[in-house]
């Protein structure tokens, strides 16, 4: 449970190698988080992050072994961490894929494997962790989406779909909560550069894993639904999510 001034406590994170689950878990390090839980694929990948977390001041980490594209796993994994680590204050969704267009668009099967990772995994994990948080009567589910679902680009559409999906799903999600103690906020970054991206150029208004922590830990201070980070990206996709698509094309195209 969080603290007398509200600050975080304990985490469980999904997707425990993701460069902005790290940076979120030491900048709440900062305010006082000592308890984190680090769930991957493969567990001993995960050794270098639980040691940046414990040197961050995180007390207790625990690193577990957890598989995205096994759904039917999901809901007793959750059960068994909830078990062991009692109430839990955030529950960080992180994983997902981002994979190649190109590849993907001539690999339908591959597609298929990256949309059942990046939006059925989340669903059913998700799922299974609101139970949890609605009946403890708090705590946060935090949603990693991104801009490019917020309007899908000919050149990633397959990613931007996904996402699209799976903010969706997590605005219901959200909506389902209300009024239960518990809340999910959809977290909304615009280019990262991180090892997802590495050798990319960068996007407009490109951001870091740090800065993107930043965000997150201020909109869980503020009890926030939605994260732009930067946050100057709201406006500009207020109008970009609206102009024709003709237009549209010719935007995208010169990003």
């Amino acid at each position: 449970m969080r603290d007398a001034l509200g600050a975080v406590q304990s985490a469980l994170v999904l997707g425990g190698g993701s460069d902005i689950a790290a940076a979120t878990c030491i900048e709440l390090a900062k305010q006082r988080l000592r308890t984190v839980v680090l769930a991957g694929r493969d567990p001993e990948a995960l050794g270098e992050v639980a040691d940046r977390l414990r040197q961050a001041g995180v007390t207790e980490v625990d690193v577990v072994a957890f598989d995205a594209d096994a759904p039917d796993t999901h809901q007793d994994f959750i059960d068994k961490v909830f078990a062991e680590h009692g109430d839990i204050d955030v529950v960080l969704l992180a994983f997902g894929a981002l994979g190649d267009q190109k590849q993907l668009e001539g690999d339908p099967s591959a597609a298929a494997r990256l949309a059942a990772t990046n939006y059925v995994g989340a669903v059913s994990v998700s799922l299974a962790a609101a139970g949890h948080l609605r009946r403890q009567g708090h705590g946060t589910l935090v949603v990693m989406s991104s801009v490019a679902g917020e309007r899908v680009r000919a050149d990633n559409f397959v990613y931007g779909s996904t996402k699209a999906g799976l903010d969706a799903f997590t605005q219901g999600l959200a909506d389902s909560l209300d009024g239960s103690g518990a809340r999910a906020m959809v977290v909304r970054p615009g280019f990262v550069r991180s090892s997802m991206t590495d050798g990319m150029p960068d996007g407009p208004m490109a951001t870091t894993p740090e800065a993107v922590a930043v965000d997150i830990a201020a909109g869980l201070r503020r009890g926030s639904e939605t994260v732009w980070s930067p946050a100057r990206l709201r406006p500009v996709f207020a109008v970009l999510r609206h102009l024709p698509r003709p237009i549209w094309r010719k935007v995208a195209a010169k990003r």
